[in-house]
This record gives C-alpha cells, sequence and structure tokens, in this order.
C-alpha cells in the first residue's frame, strides 16, 4: 500500500434543510484507481465538487496529500489533476498549443514535460494538429495530459469514458492503468459504466442516499461473487418444479439456478430421474452490476 493521497472524513453536505450528504468517508492511495459508483442523485457530484474545494463543506473534511481542502487550499489542490465532464479545449489550436496554455500556469512544467505526457497518452503523431481533427478519444486523452502536466498524486475523473467507440475506452483504460502503475498516481473515476469500473478499478465506493453503503477491493468483490448455474433444458417449468432450490425462468428452454457447484450432480440426478432433458449447464459469476443492484435493492445507475 502507497502513501494516503485522499481521506475524506465523515463528510456532510446541505442546501437548506436538504441533507445530500450524510457522513461520506473513503480513503485512496498511491496507485489505486477507485471506481466511485451509485445511482442517479447519490451524491457522487457533490463528493467531487467538495474534494476539490468547488462547494463549502457542511461538516467533515477533506484532506488531499495531508493538506486540509478548506484551511490550506493552495496546497492541497496544487498536486490534483480533474477533468470534469468534458475537457476544456480550444478547437482552433493545435494539441500542443493547447498543453502550452496549461503548462503556462505551471512554471516547472517546460517543453520536455510536455513532450513527455504527449508520449505518454500517445498523441506523438497527432500533436501538432489542430484539435477540431481529433477523435473524441483523442479529445479525451488530450484533457487527460492537461491535467497531469504538473504530476499530481491525484487524477478525478468524471465519466473518462463517455461516449468512446470500444477502441477510445481500451485506450483510456490502458492509459489509466499506467498513470497508476508507472506515474504512481491516485486515481479517482466517478461513472455509469460499471463493466469499465469492474474491468479497470481495484477498488469501488459504493454511495447511496448520501451514504458510502460500501468500499472495497474489487478482487474481494470477485472472490466473493455469488455464482448461478444456468441449466439449458427441454422445459424449465418442469425444472422448477423439480428442483427445491431458488431458481429464475429465463426462457422456456433456460433457467438459472441458484445452487454449489457440489450440488450440482445431485440436481441433474433429480432432473433426470423426472424425465427433463438437460442439453447443457454452464455458471456465471455476479457481475459488477448484479453486486450493486443487489447493495442497493434494485437502483439503477441513470
Amino acid at each position: 500500500m502507497g502513501e494516503l493521497v485522499l481521506k475524506c472524513q465523515d463528510l456532510h453536505k446541505k442546501f437548506g434543510k436538504k441533507e445530500i450528504l450524510k457522513g461520506v468517508s473513503l480513503e485512496l492511495y498511491q496507485g489505486d484507481i477507485l471506481g466511485f459508483i451509485g445511482p442517479n442523485g447519490a451524491g457522487k457530484t457533490t463528493t467531487i465538487k467538495l474534494i476539490l474545494g468547488l462547494q463549502s463543506i457542511t461538516s467533515g473534511v477533506v484532506s488531499i496529500n495531508g493538506y486540509d481542502i478548506e484551511k490550506q487550499f493552495t496546497k492541497a489542490i496544487e498536486k490534483v489533476g480533474a477533468i470534469i465532464e468534458n475537457p476544456d479545449l480550444y478547437m482552433y489550436l493545435t494539441g500542443f498549443e493547447n498543453l502550452k496554455l496549461v503548462a503556462n500556469m505551471y512554471p516547472e512544467v517546460d517543453r520536455t514535460r510536455i513532450m513527455e505526457v504527449v508520449k505518454l497518452v500517445r498523441l506523438d503523431n497527432r500533436i501538432n494538429d489542430k484539435v477540431s481533427k481529433y477523435s473524441l478519444g483523442m479529445r479525451q486523452r488530450l484533457g487527460v495530459a492537461q491535467a497531469i502536466l504538473h504530476k499530481p498524486k491525484l487524477l478525478i475523473l468524471d465519466e473518462p469514458t463517455n461516449g468512446l467507440d470500444p477502441e477510445g475506452i481500451k485506450e483510456m483504460r490502458d492509459l489509466l492503468r499506467e498513470l497508476a502503475q508507472k506515474e504512481k498516481m491516485a486515481i479517482f473515476i466517478s461513472s455509469h459504466n460499471l463493466a469499465e469500473i469492474e474491468t479497470l478499478c481495484n477498488k469501488v465506493c459504493i454511495i447511496q442516499n448520501g451514504n458510502v453503503i460500501e468500499t472495497t477491493d474489487m478482487q474481494k468483490v470477485k472472490e466473493t461473487a455469488q455464482i448461478h448455474y444456468h441449466f439449458i433444458v427441454d422445459n424449465s417449468e418442469k425444472l422448477k418444479e423439480v428442483l427445491s432450490y431458488s431458481t429464475e425462468i429465463k426462457q422456456k428452454t433456460e433457467a438459472i439456478v441458484d445452487i454449489k457447484k457440489e450440488q450440482v450432480p445431485e440436481a441433474v440426478k433429480e432432473l433426470v430421474k423426472n424425465e427433463v432433458k438437460i442439453y447443457g449447464i454452464y455458471e456465471e459469476q455476479m457481475s459488477l452490476e448484479d453486486a450493486f443492484l443487489k447493495k442497493t435493492g434494485g437502483n439503477t445507475i441513470d
């Protein structure tokens, strides 16, 4: 485990009498990629704004690299990079010119660092083209380049793969992994794309109704994920009558049976005994989306 980069401790936020956050706590360490997920209106955007000092905190503390975001804002924010929604880019300028504008805000960022970042985000061959000629994926990567020019220890991204095609998503995923592993950044990602969070992140934090209901390692989610068995048969209704296990009928010839691996042979024996024809059996592990729906009582991410 690397050094602690971000700590949110018992965050509360009220707008008038309405309490949006009700005690959000989380930690993010160097090299971690945290997926921050929750239903629409759960408090994800508000949490990000409090972390970045864009809104005042009703009570609680946000600490970045050991500095309080409200009491020591300049020190806390100087090693933070962020893209909220879409990156701010000048379409009529080249990629390099866009980066140079941002670099002017940081005395320590020289041309060598700019070109180092350009290579990191894989825009070497197009950096002198106008941004208007870039694909959406290239613009997203240029936005990340802007955010990491000053070598931040914390990178905050809101929907980084939104609107990208499969190739663009893979390029962004590879880039973020490289930033976490080689640059040792702590990366905080808010996203609706649960499949992408499952693939990319090593930690996940679920927020609902202003409360963090779980923060855990992604590996633990995968290890403890429930396994269902799909039975392909001639009559799924009859299968449900024969078996005493919890069963969900998917279609006339397919049913999902909630049993353990060692119970499968006995189930097969019962089905054969009752003349249910079995054409196939395969197992399916619960995905992050399934786990999320279970934790939130069926509330989807919108």
